[in-house]
Order: structure tokens, then sequence, then C-alpha cells
């Protein structure tokens, strides 16, 4: 008997993230409402001649941490990784008298090109490189102690390593 086919999660995610209309994907299974990313654009100080005088090239995102669908420990690296482009936000004390960053918004700010939709864009893909970083779980560290024979061969090498130095102070037996 063939086992049953497992259901396809790709799909489903698909299936879920059209749900939001107008919905913009800003990173692997995170999809958020386009009115969550608020953009403004204003003169450029970048490269393009006597356009930038004229037209209004560099962008600038700003998304609020809070409307953001991702877990809490996600959009507390989030915060933590996004550092000076982080904004308006507050510290608050938990039960345990821990301190964490509640609020506020990422401004991601991208005047490098000559167009405004390569900007928008360029920002956009700064959000996902922020977001990405944010959603990999670190890899908690276990402290561990040095094998008996690591410690045995370091101490080995220091001794041998004295005898030599010891052997130069004495001008050598040769």
């Amino acid at each position: 008997m063939a086992p049953a086919p497992k259901p396809d999660r790709d799909a489903h995610r698909q299936a879920r993230d059209a749900a939001i209309p107008g919905g913009e994907q800003i990173a692997p299974g995170v999809r958020v409402p386009a009115a969550v990313l608020r953009f403004s654009f204003a003169r450029s100080s970048g490269p393009g001649g006597q356009n930038v005088n004229k037209v209004s090239t560099k962008a600038e995102l700003r998304v609020s941490v809070d409307d953001l669908p991702l877990p809490a420990r996600v959009r507390a690296r989030l915060r933590r990784l996004a550092a000076s482009r982080y904004v308006g936000g507050e510290v608050v004390a938990d039960e345990t008298g821990r301190e964490h960053l509640t609020g506020g918004e990422v401004v991601l700010v991208c005047d490098e090109h000559r167009s405004q939709s390569r900007n928008k864009s360029e920002c956009l893909d700064r959000l996902r490189e922020l977001i990405v970083a944010a959603m990999a779980e670190p890899k908690i560290r276990r402290a561990t102690r040095p094998t008996r024979g690591s410690t045995e061969r370091r101490i080995a090498e220091k001794k041998s390593r004295g005898e030599i130095k010891r052997g130069r102070a004495r001008g050598g037996e040769s």
C-alpha cells in the first residue's frame, strides 16, 4: 500500500498569503498589506545631473514593526538588527525585570539610483534582508569543557616550548 501524499506546505502558504488583497511579499512566508509599507519620496542628492533638481527620486520606507506578521522573538531581533534605522520605540520592562523595545518603526532610505522605482525596490530589498536575518534563529552556545587529551597536549607543548627557551638562555648545548 502506497503512503499517503504529504500536504504541500508551500501551496498552503501561497493560498494563505494570497488572501491578503493587494498584499506584498516582503520575505519568505511574510506577506503584508500594501498600507503597512509607507513610502515617501524627496529630491535626491545622488547621481542624475539636472534631473536631481527636478524629480523626487529618493525613496524612504517606513514600516511599523508591530504591523509585520512576525513572532515576538523575530520582531525583537528585527529591532536589534535595525539599530540605527529603528526610530520611535520605547523601552518597557516585563515581569522578570528585563527591558524590551516595543513599538517604533524601521526607516530605510535609498537614493543610490536615478529612478524612483529602482530606489523603491532597493528599500524593499533592504527590508527583506533585515527580516530574513531576523528570522534566522541564533544557535545557542552550550559551554563545553576541553577533553583530557587536549589539556595534556597543551601542557606538553607549553613544557616543550619552555625547554626550548631555557636552552636559548644558556647559550644552547651543542
